[in-house]
């Protein structure tokens, strides 16, 4: 059943008409000026735990109506992306009650740039070769470790959902750095019909600083050559001085900035 919230807000388009809002699904509202559609906002699952909303809007006076019927059908956290070189659509956000939680570098990576390198002491078990029994505990101890400290939520943000429980998404698509006998790094490479995407690059705290990470990001740039694909991708929380650093050594372009707001 549809849900309808009736706003007192005139629609400057359409004079003597409130902004209606309409729940057409779990997952979408309309915004109705008369019998006229002047916006919608949907929400999609980013993992099992993450919710972003998107509004778009033809007149101004549906946002606010539209963020407020969303904020109250759905539990807190909420979140949404935006392009961080306009401020207009921030402060829009802002006003409905959002703060910013991180911004993100995206990144473009040359793979023809990158030459093989492997630190003292590290060995890199490439894509589907590594146990998977161990790359599932290493992955649980990066996240524990993660969550303790800065919070997963300051990482990129997963596309595809994860069973509940369950944190690897296909443990084909992870190259796994050893060192010390112990699974200690890990990189997540996702391949598309255009430039691949550098999903996931951690390495555990107790590893770092031994050159796992630029290990594991020449390893992935490289193989990613030989098979042909000539760019990668990558976010990088802007805040994370040694990711940027790293990146940047690599020959990796700025092509934008992502700003992450969130309603608690």
């Amino acid at each position: 059943m549809n849900t309808v919230n009736s706003t007192n807000t005139a629609h400057p388009g359409h004079p003597g008409h409130p902004v209606e809002i309409t729940r057409v699904d779990e997952t979408q509202w309309q915004a109705l000026a008369g019998d006229v559609v002047v916006g919608h906002a949907d929400v999609s699952t980013r993992r099992h735990d993450l919710r972003y909303v998107s509004i778009d809007v033809w007149d101004d006076a549906a946002f606010a109506p539209l963020a407020d019927a969303v904020r109250a059908a759905l539990p807190a956290p909420l979140r949404t992306l935006l392009a961080a070189d306009d401020p207009a659509p921030a402060a829009r956000w802002e006003r409905a009650g959002f703060v910013p939680e991180r911004r993100e570098w995206e990144y473009v990576l040359s793979t023809a740039a990158a030459v093989p390198f492997l630190a003292p002491g590290v060995t890199i078990l490439p894509a589907g070769t590594a146990d998977e029994a161990r790359l599932r505990e290493l992955d649980r101890e990066i996240r524990a470790e993660v969550e303790a400290g800065p919070g997963w939520h300051t990482m990129p943000a997963e596309v595809r959902p994860c069973p509940p429980g369950d944190t690897l998404i296909d443990p084909s698509l992870y190259a796994v750095a050893v060192h010390q006998g112990r699974y200690a790094g890990l990189v997540r490479v996702v391949r598309g019909r255009g430039p691949a995407r550098i999903g996931l690059l951690a390495v555990r705290a107790a590893h770092q600083r031994h050159g796992l990470g630029r290990s594991l990001l020449a390893h992935a740039l490289h193989t990613l050559h030989q098979a042909g694909t000539t760019t990668a991708w990558a976010e990088v929380d802007r805040s994370r001085t040694a990711a940027t650093t790293l990146f940047e050594s690599f020959g990796a372009e700025r092509t934008g900035q992502v700003l992450h707001l969130i309603h608690h």
